[in-house]
């Protein structure tokens, strides 16, 4: 049998798929057209840099019976796109979104229409408390058959968790062309091994849920960014895979804006809270070498954060981790660093937790606002991943969002590919 040497060309077919930032900027400063899906204008995604530093926005988060049915906007300007060019997928998406994710999804269709085409769903109640579901496109006409589709799932809940999973496998036996799943915040990842017997690794859990997913002729793609353990994506098998995105490219270009437009001093030296973090940050940060390692050990009941590794005297510092909970290392962190002589010292985690609003207690304060007992950052920065956590955030503080829409347009030209390279395997 002779060898098959063929070859897919994973590239843009038509020089328009290539996106600047210049296209983006002229989109966003153009007046916008009211949406054909809901009466009110999508919100607009301002192009030019807040006033620093930025304060946190969110994607609207709305549904019957999540949240006490409270509705989160989007802050005009406080989310910036920051990627310099994206290349768009040569698919053509239908959309739909969860709750939270609506209003991102909104941005992508009017943004990019010849790509993306976002269908609203209503995410109701029964009222015995169980989901009264109605995805879009499907009345009058049925528009997702034979289509790819594209899912944005946001897990903040354990509610909202199975209302999703009700949709995705509804969506598979619905005879769609393919299913991608942008699940930015993976919310059990740290679950991912136990120390004692009883306990429930729930990151696996949840990827078995995914794994027995229905299929359509092909896995389905599980788009996750910055997931907490990179060995957590072997949990994903059979049904769907994983594909593993990063967001430091983002942060990279907000830090090239920091001093060119938003008139902040440059970072000097990227900082670790711990040595796993710059194992895994590290190589992402070369033109920043030599790094510093900050780690923690306890002395009885009282835990020491010390630098490990680097100097950060005479400099401005950035720690860089993947996610934020109580921020409480972070701060320790910071401490440190400060009293070793750092001019300044900023934050960047992809994911920003906060359970129990802890994100009030690094606001700088200011007005009706109060100042927080961690008040230590000059710039806290965050991505768009967690929106209804986004949403709580002060306008004008010490948060800076970044927003993660032009980067999951890209991921989504690389899934693009992988769908391309296995349809390519099956046809040998």
């Amino acid at each position: 049998m002779a060898e098959n040497t063929s070859q897919v060309d994973c590239r843009p077919s038509d020089p328009a798929n290539l996106v600047t930032q210049d296209k983006i900027n002229n989109f966003f400063a153009k007046p916008k057209p009211k949406s054909k899906s809901k009466p009110k204008p999508a919100p607009e995604v301002d192009a030019l840099p807040a006033p620093p530093p930025a304060g946190g926005a969110a994607e609207e988060a709305k549904a019957g019976g999540e949240e006490g049915g409270a509705a989160a906007t989007e802050r005009s300007g406080s989310i910036q796109p920051v990627i310099k060019e994206i290349t768009v997928p040569d698919n053509r998406y239908q959309v739909l979104a969860s709750p939270p994710f609506s209003s991102l999804a909104e941005r992508m269709a009017e943004a990019f229409p010849d790509t993306f085409t976002y269908h609203p769903t209503k995410w109701d109640k029964f009222p015995d408390g169980t989901d009264n579901i109605e995805v879009g496109g499907f009345t009058p006409d049925n528009l997702l058959r034979g289509e790819h589709v594209l899912f944005l799932a946001s897990f903040h809940n354990n509610d909202a968790t199975l209302s999703q999973f009700h949709v995705m496998v509804m969506l598979l036996e619905s005879f769609i062309e393919s299913l991608t799943v942008v699940l930015p915040f993976y919310p059990t990842g740290t679950m991912e091994r136990v120390d004692k017997e009883g306990v429930v690794a729930t990151a696996s859990t949840l990827a078995r849920l995914f794994n027995t997913l229905p299929n359509c002729g092909k896995p389905t793609c599980l788009v996750m960014y910055d997931l907490h353990t990179l060995q957590n994506r072997f949990y994903f098998n059979g049904g769907t895979i994983a594909q593993l995105e990063t967001t430091v490219p983002t942060l990279k270009e907000a830090l090239a804006r920091r001093e060119a437009i938003m008139g902040l001093p440059a970072i000097d030296v990227i900082a670790f809270p711990d040595d796993g973090a710059g194992k895994r940050f590290g190589k992402m940060f070369n033109e920043y070498s030599p790094h510093v390692i900050c780690g923690k050990h306890r002395v009885g009941d009282k835990r020491i954060v010390t630098v490990m590794d680097g100097s950060c005297a005479g400099k401005h510092v950035l720690i860089v981790d993947d996610m934020v909970q109580t921020g409480g290392t972070l701060y320790e962190c910071a401490v440190v660093l400060r009293q070793q002589g750092a001019l300044s010292v900023s934050a960047f985690c992809a994911h920003g937790v906060f359970p129990n609003k802890s994100w009030r207690r690094f606001l700088r304060g200011g007005g009706d606002v109060p100042e927080g007992d961690r008040a230590v950052f000059e710039t806290f920065y965050v991505t768009n991943s967690i929106p209804t956590t986004i949403a709580e955030l002060p306008k004008d503080d010490v948060f800076q969002v970044i927003d993660l829409m032009p980067t999951i347009v890209g991921s989504l030209y690389s899934a693009t590919s992988n769908h391309r390279r296995m349809s390519s395997v099956r046809s040998l």
